[in-house]
């Protein structure tokens, strides 16, 4: 049973270290979306920003320690890889607040749960960026 449970971990081990990341990132574009809106009364887009810049730090830093193990070492490649990584970000942070003026602005529905719910659809489009574009594995 152990040995089953450590195949299936290892054969799993990218996917629920993402699932990790993932939670603690929309954690920290949440938290931060919520204290400059709510706290320092910004407006919805300028918090929304501000916690996207945030959050895909904090996505870069553990994407590349602990998700996909990246083995860019050389300058080049590691400033192809930040570049990778903020272009797709920013490609899927214009979905996140897209959603927010569509559902928020537009529609007048709640900021919280609307960020929450852009969120799950931004760490799947992240995922799947990060697998075949960002952290692949170069020859």
């Amino acid at each position: 049973m152990k040995m089953q449970l450590r195949k299936l971990y290892d054969t799993y081990k990218n996917i629920l270290s993402y699932i990790f990341f993932g939670v603690c990132t929309t954690l920290v574009n949440t938290v931060v979306y919520w204290f400059c809106a709510h706290i320092l009364d910004l407006s919805i887009m300028l918090s929304t920003v501000s916690a996207w810049i945030l959050a895909v730090l904090f996505a870069y830093i553990t994407n590349r320690k602990w998700v996909f193990s990246s083995t860019a070492k050389t300058y080049d490649a590691i400033i192809k890889e930040v570049f990778s990584f903020f272009g797709c970000r920013l490609a899927t942070g214009i979905v996140d607040w897209s959603c927010m003026f569509v559902f928020v602005d537009l529609l007048k529905l709640h900021d919280v749960t609307i960020k929450f719910l852009a969120n799950m659809l931004v760490i799947v489009l992240n995922y799947i960026a990060s697998k075949l574009i960002i952290f692949k594995i170069r020859e």
